[in-house]
Order: structure tokens, then C-alpha cells, then sequence
């Protein structure tokens, strides 16, 4: 998984007119239109790489001794794999020598790349310019190894607009309600209502 994300970041840092680089999944869906999504990400002076120290068996409980003395328990760290980054990171995740062949040689079984990587090694190297959120919401609260779906019959403008301001976070030093950019996991059968109310509650005709 982590090489396939290093190859699509490799292959997009081609263009030199890409400055932000945001990996998302086909469940996935912008809450607001293009012209929103694009001046927060550009205007951000920081990466969004969710990243958290997490006690038990899903957080430490995955950390391999082996990886030691580069990756210790204390550098550990889990988050989504859903990021947003510069190009500077972009960079320096791509010719990483050191840190990816440790977690490619030792995090596998019930350590998964995908979770801890780019958590780690933001964290260990570039903590400074990391905000350790993800700007893609996601509903854990029905517990397992897998997020919830949302079907048709889930989508309506309240939840939408649930989604695009009813958390609290920081952007660039200041408190805003402005925390997500995109939203998942949701069904194809889902995109008929989806269509029918982003117009006017997200604004993609302007």
C-alpha cells in the first residue's frame, strides 16, 4: 500500500505546477466545490497526516522491537491513510531511504503500513509542519476494523452540512468549524442525492 502511495505521489511531483498532493479513496466525496477546497489547501501553512499515539492493542500493541533503535514505541504513531501534503513533504516521503525499508521489512501481520508509516515518520522528522488531523471525515463510532457506510437513504442536507461544520479544529493558527474537505465511505447509490443537493447546499455551480 505505501509503495503504491509513493509511486502516485513519485509520478505527480513529475509536474512542477503540483504544489499540494491529497490521496483519497472512490468512496470519497468533497463537501465543498472546487474553488473552497483548493484555497484551503493552498493557503495552509501546514500537512494534514493524522497522526496519534494510541495505548492497546490497535496503537502500540502493533510497534515490532525490530524496527529499533531507528523507530523506537515512543516515535510510534497511528492515522488515517487519507493525507494531504506540500510538495516538500511530498519530497522527502518519496526518496525516504531509512525509515520505509524498516516498516517494509517489519511491519507486516497485524501492523499495517498504511496506519503507521507516514504517522511515524511525519512525526519523527516533520512534527513541526504537521497539523496531526486528516481533512477527510470518517464515522468509527460504529466500531470494528471498518469505518461506516452511507447508503441513499443517509444523505440528506443536515447530515451534509453536519459534516462540513459541526466539528471544531485549528487552520493556520485560528479556530474554525471549517475541518473536513471530503467525507467517506459512501455507496454509488448514494451519488443520485448527493447530486441533487450539492448544487445549492455545496455551492458547485459557483
Amino acid at each position: 500500500m505505501i509503495e503504491a502511495e509513493r509511486r502516485l505521489l513519485a509520478n505527480a511531483l513529475l509536474d512542477f505546477s503540483n504544489q499540494r498532493f491529497v490521496l483519497l479513496s472512490e468512496s470519497c466525496i468533497p463537501l465543498f466545490n472546487f474553488s473552497t477546497v483548493y484555497s484551503y489547501i493552498m493557503n495552509s501553512t501546514q500537512n494534514f497526516i493524522e497522526a496519534y499515539d494510541q495505548l492497546g492493542p490497535v496503537g502500540r500493541g502493533r510497534y515490532k522491537p525490530l524496527m529499533g533503535p531507528d523507530v523506537t514505541l515512543q516515535h510510534w504513531r497511528k492515522g488515517a491513510q487519507w493525507f494531504e501534503m506540500g510538495r516538500e513533504l511530498a519530497v522527502e516521503v518519496v526518496s525516504d531511504r531509512k525509515y520505509f525499508p524498516i516498516f517494509q521489512k517489519h511491519c507486516n501481520g497485524q501492523c499495517y503500513a498504511d496506519e503507521h508509516y507516514l504517522p511515524t515518520f511525519v512525526s519523527m522528522k516533520f512534527g513541526e509542519k504537521n497539523s496531526n488531523r486528516t481533512l477527510t471525515w470518517v464515522d468509527w463510532s460504529k466500531g470494528g476494523p471498518h469505518p461506516g457506510k452511507f447508503i441513499r437513504q443517509h444523505v440528506t442536507p443536515e447530515f451534509l452540512e453536519k459534516l462540513r461544520s459541526g466539528s471544531k479544529c485549528e487552520y493556520n493558527g485560528e479556530s474554525t468549524n471549517v475541518c473536513f474537505l471530503f467525507a467517506r465511505k459512501f455507496t454509488t447509490n448514494a451519488l443520485d442525492r448527493l447530486l441533487r443537493f450539492a448544487p445549492k447546499l455545496m455551492h458547485f455551480n459557483n
